[in-house]
């Protein structure tokens, strides 16, 4: 071989040898990307759960340093995404972020959801406690519930239809309360979701609805809405001025409903330790706490535990107000 050849040889193999190891070092990038972590959201875009995850999202991708993506499946009050979760690989990239109805009362009122949250879930953390609120459209005159009540009586012959972001939960059992101590006919109007109820709610479509505090805020404050009245036995901090159905001499919603996150039962538990703290990490932030606090949460971190401890209570607290109202799993 001519000395010639034998550098062109020589030449060929290093060049092979680079990309060798160019090929080596982008396969060993691409295998230490982080997937990115798929968080389910039962409820449409633009419904007060949908913003909150959004808001938690972009700072989660932060502090676990991986991307966080929502991922809306809608429907059914937030069954749908559950079932999704239940199915989801238990690898820690994909998780659930919901709040009481469909953890605590839709096993309760629909007989084959299709999940067992004791059985399917595992408790990653919770971020926030909340209470519902009834509203009257722009188009409504009243501006209190009373006034509401004597509206429903003169214009409607003592029935009214209600929205309310899902059927068999607890905005349709507050209607039905509500309709059997002020003896008027309140009908629920269930929807797809808080979104949809307040466009209709916006064009006047429905004269009233049931949903959190934080489906509501905004529209409230700009008057395109009016909150009348809200559940649990204080006043919120984002509408001092709303009394509570506590004062008005409504009893038995005083266990607040909450947000958590869930994940796949058989997730490892180091992957749910490392979530949970970056979760407290992220609503203790100001800026967070602060825009969650105006949408009408009441912020702060559960561990696992915790948020299992609440679900434990808040769901024998509805089990015990379902078997009263009489409902039947449908």
């Amino acid at each position: 071989m001519t000395t010639t050849s034998r550098r062109s040889l020589l030449s060929r193999l290093l060049r092979t040898g680079a990309l060798a190891g160019v090929a080596l070092t982008m396969g060993l990038a691409c295998a230490q990307t982080p997937k990115p972590i798929r968080l389910l959201v039962g409820f449409p875009p633009g419904g007060g759960t949908d913003a909150i995850a959004r808001t938690l999202a972009e700072k989660l991708k932060d502090e676990l340093g991986q991307p966080v993506v929502v991922e809306n499946r809608p429907g059914a009050g937030g069954q749908i995404a559950a079932q999704a979760l239940k199915s989801a690989a238990p690898d820690g990239t994909t998780l659930f972020l919901t709040h009481d109805h469909t953890i605590s009362i839709l096993p309760q009122v629909v007989k084959n959801p299709g999940f067992d949250p004791a059985r399917d879930f595992v408790p990653v953390g919770g971020f926030a406690t909340f209470v519902n609120a009834f509203a009257v459209s722009g188009g409504t005159p009243a501006k209190s519930f009373t006034e509401y009540v004597a509206w429903v009586k003169a214009s409607g012959g003592g029935k009214g239809a209600v929205g309310i972001p899902a059927p068999a939960s607890t905005p349709e059992f507050l209607v039905k309360l509500l309709g059997q101590k002020y003896q008027i006919d309140l009908v629920s109007a269930p929807y797809r979701g808080s979104a949809p109820m307040m466009a209709d709610m916006l064009g006047n479509q429905i004269s009233a609805g049931v949903a959190s505090v934080q489906d509501f805020i905004e529209n409230h404050k700009a008057g395109k809405v009016r909150v009348v009245g809200v559940l649990g036995t204080r006043r919120q901090a984002a509408m001092p001025d709303v009394p509570t159905f506590d004062e008005m001499g409504l009893k038995g919603f005083e266990d607040l409903p909450y947000y958590g996150i869930y994940a796949p039962a058989g997730t490892p538990q180091m992957f749910i330790t490392d979530f949970s703290a970056a979760l407290a990490k992220v609503v203790a932030m100001p800026d967070v706490r602060d825009h969650l606090t105006a949408m009408g949460l009441t912020v702060g971190h559960m561990t696992p535990q915790q948020l299992g401890a609440r679900e434990k209570a808040y769901t024998e607290a509805w089990t015990r107000i379902i078997k009263t109202s009489g409902f039947v799993a449908q």
